[in-house]
């Protein structure tokens, strides 16, 4: 494979030559300048780890087709010798290059292998990019402190579209700063606060505060203080979260896009100073290199915290190598939903009847006319997943819709929506009860959120059902919730399919919300000319 089939250009201007159409929007991946990024590849060369990804397709929330890691050092002792880990060399020379031999396996057309600041910063890092490219026949890319803030901002954005606040990197080596909103990157730092640096700070515990304050006034200095949500980017920051999780007990295990306050991490930063390390690891899975870079990486972020003031922190799985990604990408996708675009592949790829979703979503609308803009956008994912289990045994298949919403790969959904998703698909095809191993998630949601999660799946159960061909072709479903009014207008040639089955899944929508029914068949069937005004609902 030569050079120019192994690395792209990244660009942001491909032409677009097809606009989006409504929400649901008319396919992009038709496009050549779409098709062109199927599966892209990417090589992290990191301070401490090696890490190459390959992304199944640029679809706007992309599925891992391959994903490895190994935790190499490349920074570990750099601060007192200069030059790369002499074994973390080797071990990553190796890596690199069973991932050039996978690359070419798997007939990529785009694959960019970037290296950061171990390298960048390293007496021998010239030369160790020499013999990575003589060796796999690849360039490796060493970019800037500011370039590497900049990839990384924009992997936030990619799973947060609306994101706005700071996003922080932290490496081995390094930690970047950029400023995020409106769905670009604004101002970004790079620092030398990465772990494997921390460690060479003298003067104990005070002198380490005393020197990343005075990194980090300056990075306020360039930055500003008025950023009210914190994105958590890197690996250390993610192991910090799980541990957060394991003091807090929380239910849902999904890193991406786990709220935290301050309040609740730096009593998990006290919590972790009295505690085992290795009992810890063995607790939550982190691996021990890992975990012994956590203890620095807390001193980092209470101090990060003090400066800054964010009110809210996420974590972000999502970073440099999803930046690249984006990076490639043309405007016109990066303006998608990521959520939907994630289920309107799931709905081609696995429901019976792809197209469907869209239908039943109209269906369903005036059920929902002065929605917010947020729950609207979860009605159609649900609307758009309502089939995609179809294949699972019967007695599993409302639990496994749950697990596909509360553990897919989904981006642009807190945890919240993905349990109020979850409870919607499973009773669109469960009208009563929960797994009981289901309850904990629950605690995410309010009575309210429940209580609606529910009504949208047996509105779905009683919509996906009812007419095989679509809802829209059998009737129109009217509510006047004034009135406590749920209507059924058939179209004459139709209205057989309104039996036994059907009239049950309606009443138990109507006894949901709380209404009487009625069902009337249309004398020409329903005109949208002499419609009544459906009344609003929440």
């Amino acid at each position: 494979m030569s050079d120019d089939s192994q690395t792209a250009a990244p660009t942001d201007t491909a032409p677009v030559p097809t606009p989006m159409r409504g929400f649901f929007g008319h396919s992009l991946f038709q496009d050549a300048s779409v098709r062109a990024l199927e599966r892209v590849g990417v090589i992290d060369v990191g301070s401490n780890s090696v890490r190459m990804v390959v992304f199944d397709g640029a679809a706007r929330s992309p599925a891992y087709f391959f994903n490895e890691k190994i935790l190499c050092g490349l920074g570990r002792g750099m601060v007192e010798t200069g030059r790369l880990n002499p074994d973390g060399r080797v071990r990553a020379l190796a890596s690199i290059r069973r991932f050039a031999l996978l690359a070419r396996e798997m007939h990529l057309t785009s694959l960019t292998m970037v290296a950061t600041a171990a390298v960048r910063e390293a007496e021998d890092g010239p030369e160790f990019k020499a013999e990575v490219d003589a060796a796999t026949g690849l360039e490796m890319l060493i970019i800037d402190g500011t370039e590497e803030a900049r990839l990384s901002a924009q992997g936030v954005l990619l799973g947060w579209p609306g994101a706005r606040g700071l996003v922080c990197d932290i490496g081995g080596s390094s930690m970047e700063l950029a400023e995020i909103g409106d769905n670009t990157v604004g101002r970004r730092v790079s620092t030398a606060l990465g772990p494997f640096r921390l460690q060479q700070v003298a003067g104990g515990k005070k002198g380490l505060r005393r020197h990343i304050n005075t990194v980090l006034a300056g990075m306020r200095d360039q930055l500003g203080v008025e950023h009210k949500a914190l994105y958590l980017v890197g690996g250390s920051w993610r192991a910090l979260a799980r541990l957060d999780m394991a003091r807090r007990g929380y239910p849902l295990t999904v890193l991406h896009e786990y709220a935290m306050t301050p309040k609740s991490i730096r009593k998990t930063i006290d919590w972790l100073e009295g505690q085992d390390l290795k009992k810890l690891r063995d607790r939550t899975g982190i691996s021990p290199e890992r975990i012994l870079l956590v203890p620095l990486a807390t001193v980092v972020l209470r101090q990060l915290l003090h400066v800054f003031r964010p009110r809210e922190i996420y974590v972000s799985s999502y970073g440099i190598r999803e930046g690249l990604l984006f990076e490639q990408m043309p405007d016109a996708l990066r303006a998608r939903d990521p959520l939907i675009e994630a289920c309107r592949h799931a709905e081609a790829a696995s429901a019976r009847l792809p197209g469907f979703g869209r239908r039943l979503y109209e269906f369903l609308m005036p059920l929902y006319r002065n929605a917010a803009p947020d729950r609207l956008r979860l009605i159609k994912a649900a609307c758009l997943l309502h089939d995609v289990n179809w294949r699972a045994h019967p007695d599993y298949r409302s639990e496994s819709c749950f697990d596909t919403a509360t553990r897919a790969n989904l981006g642009g959904l807190d945890h919240k929506g993905r349990v109020y998703l979850g409870l919607a698909l499973m009773n669109r095809y469960k009208n009563a009860g929960t797994d009981s191993r289901l309850t904990p998630l629950l605690t995410l949601l309010d009575d309210t959120e429940i209580r609606h999660a529910i009504m949208l799946g047996r509105a779905m159960r009683f919509g996906a059902m009812f007419s095989i061909g679509g809802p829209d072709a059998a009737g129109e479903l009217r509510f006047f919730p004034k009135r406590k009014l749920l209507e059924m207008i058939l179209k004459p040639e139709m209205r057989d399919l309104f039996g036994e089955v059907a009239q049950q899944r309606f009443a138990s929508l109507a006894k949901t919300l709380g209404v009487e029914t009625k069902v009337r068949v249309a004398r020409n069937g329903p005109k949208k000319a002499d419609a009544p005004t459906a009344e609003p609902v929440n």
